[in-house]
């Protein structure tokens, strides 16, 4: 018989085999080698003129990783290198420079990092060749806003997006609009020099033109896609002004659109995905399924409302408790993306604290069950934690305390909560970002 404190356990073991599939840099390592006359990744290549250099601009949460892994690969080829992840997010380089930036929303060492890169690329001769290593976060680690558009202003929009349940594909949408460098922005600075890119997806589904807002392929978005999910969430009247007045201008034609599909600035451009959701979620099936669980991925694409995808996992667990299906114990059910949060309270949490949270008050009362929901880059909304777990006993053992769940999560308010119970879900940053994991873990006495 499981005991719940072993089902613990072995959920957090399948949730890091999860994380330690996602490694930045032996994702880097898979695809990227040199030739003698090139450089490669899996059966893409870009010419390499004898002498030439590849400058390396590596930006997100993985950041770190990935640069090494380039860095170790390029050796004496490599020319200038600048890295830009999140603060905390440290990692040992040698040639290429590590730089510190705000995220989720931008700030002042973002805009000072941007202006470093830009400097890089234009110092490049038009024979070098760009290597950038993108991963999720690159969106606010980057940020370069519009010409009469400020920091402040930008970061306020930001603020709106991310408050109102927007998915991440509505949030870069406008993002994309409101930049220099997103939406193929950095692939236009670069041209007529040739760039491979390589990409960790953080997105649902890997769009390469919505992973860390596109800069480097085309945008398919227009002004009038960004001034609509504007109108969708209600947001027009709240945006700043000189926001506002920039998509209002984009959508009369004042102002120069976005690139896009066949333009010129992608001419010899090449972009790879090296690492993905799907990829995470075999390696936990995998380990699940050593840990003596049937394992079964039901799905990599996971978005919505964060409580009511919640409330559908806990009546899965239900059914899987009553009946045994879709599989009889002992059995692990998976699930990756990225839901959202539509913030009504004031309290402190993330989404994967909030999906926790909301599970919990369906499955009360179960038992040799446990859910986990986790942020495979270790850090869920503005907190320490990736996420949190619970089982049968959580809403009980939160009452003995004196803890009201419902009052908790309409506060938006999950860190408290875990915090109190001991059942917050803490890695420390992972130096990667492939979205979240959910996983249903039962015992082998449920029937």
């Amino acid at each position: 018989m499981h005991t719940l404190n072993l089902l613990k356990t072995h959920a957090r073991e399948i949730f890091a085999a999860g994380i330690a599939a996602a490694d930045p840099f032996q994702a880097v390592s898979r695809v990227l080698r040199l030739e003698k006359d090139a450089l490669c990744a899996g059966a893409a290549a870009l010419p390499l003129i004898a002498g030439a250099k590849v400058h390396l601009v590596a930006v997100g949460k993985a950041a770190g990783p990935m640069a090494a892994a380039a860095e170790s690969i390029l050796g004496e080829c490599l020319g200038e290198g600048l890295a830009v992840s999140k603060y905390d997010h440290l990692w040992p380089l040698g040639k290429v420079q590590l730089l510190q930036a705000g995220h989720p929303l931008p700030d002042a060492n973002g805009v000072a990092a941007t202006q470093a890169v830009r400097d890089l690329l234009t110092r490049a001769a038009a024979d070098d060749l760009i290597l950038c290593l993108l991963s999720g976060g690159a969106s606010a680690l980057l940020p370069a806003p519009a010409a009469g558009i400020t920091l402040a202003e930008k970061l306020a929009t930001t603020e709106l997006l991310l408050g109102c349940g927007a998915s991440i594909q509505e949030i870069n949408c406008v993002r994309k609009h409101l930049s220099t460098i997103k939406g193929g922005g950095l692939a236009r600075l670069v041209a007529p020099r040739k760039m491979l890119t390589l990409v960790l997806s953080d997105v649902v589904g890997d769009p390469l033109d919505v992973i860390a807002s596109g800069p480097t392929v085309a945008d398919p978005t227009s002004f009038a896609d960004a001034m609509a999910v504007v109108g969708r969430y209600k947001l027009l009247q709240r945006l700043p002004l000189a926001v506002r007045q920039r998509l209002e201008q984009g959508c009369a034609g004042q102002i120069p659109e976005t690139p896009k599909p066949g333009e010129s600035c992608f001419d010899g451009q090449l972009v790879q995905l090296v690492g993905s959701n799907s990829q995470s979620l075999a390696a936990a099936a995998a380990e699940a399924k050593r840990l003596g669980y049937t394992p079964l991925v039901l799905t990599s694409s996971l978005t919505g409302e964060t409580r009511q995808v919640a409330a559908v996992h806990a009546a899965i667990a239900r059914e899987l408790v009553a009946s045994g299906q879709p599989l009889p114990p002992p059995v692990c059910l998976l699930s990756g993306g990225e839901t959202t949060v539509t913030l009504r309270g004031s309290g402190r949490g993330g989404r994967n604290q909030e999906f926790a949270l909301a599970a919990a008050l369906g499955i009360g009362g179960l038992n040799d069950l446990v859910i986990l929901s986790g942020g495979t880059d270790g850090t869920d909304g503005p907190t320490n934690a990736a996420g949190a777990i619970v089982d049968g006993t959580t809403l009980l053992r939160a009452r003995q305390l004196g803890l009201d769940s419902g009052r908790h999560l309409e506060q938006n308010d999950a860190y408290p909560f875990f915090a109190a119970l001991g059942d917050l879900l803490i890695t420390g940053p992972t130096n990667t970002n492939v979205m979240d994991l959910q996983l249903i873990l039962a015992g082998k006495s449920a029937p």
